[in-house]
């Protein structure tokens, strides 16, 4: 089962970028790991970052094509601006996961809202690289991947939709 997982703008300077903020793991070591989580899942998992709007949606446009069930994203300041990109989410029907690594409710006001969360199944924010490991476990949940299963993650609710911080 294949996951897509989006880095948006500034991503690549991770580890150098406002190392306080955002710790000293670089990308590569981010994009490492998460696929060593995707596959303690069952999830064959794909990385694209991008700090260019259009290559991500058009991206995300082609993830159904190329098999991907489903999306784990991290949009940056994406996130806070681009209707575009909840629409490209809505457009392609894949579930969705938000991640941050910070937590963007505790920080400036305009980094409290996101567009991308009105489109998710949920957000995960504050956690650093681990949002990333809850998101998939999420997702594989979601899409009845057998090793979430066999985990008893037990992190989406039953029914229709999951609560989202917006």
């Amino acid at each position: 089962m294949k996951v897509l997982v989006v880095n948006g703008p500034n991503l690549n300077l991770l580890g150098a970028r406002e190392p306080e903020i955002y710790g000293r793991l670089t990308l590569a070591d981010l994009d490492g790991q998460v696929r060593v989580w995707g596959a303690e899942l069952g999830l064959e998992i794909e990385t694209f970052q991008s700090n260019h709007e259009g290559a991500i949606l058009d991206r995300i446009h082609g993830a159904p094509a190329g098999g991907f069930r489903g999306l784990v994203i991290n949009a940056g300041a994406l996130a806070h601006t681009s209707i575009a990109l909840h629409d490209a989410i809505l457009g392609v029907g894949l579930p969705a996961v938000e991640v941050h690594l910070t937590n963007t409710g505790a920080r400036e006001e305009f980094r409290r809202g996101s567009y991308v969360a009105l489109a998710a199944l949920g957000v995960i924010a504050g956690l650093g690289a681990s949002g990333y490991r809850y998101a998939l476990a999420a997702l594989a949940e979601k899409l009845g991947a057998s090793a979430g299963r066999r985990a008893g993650l037990g992190l989406l609710p039953k029914g229709k939709g999951a609560p989202r911080e917006v």
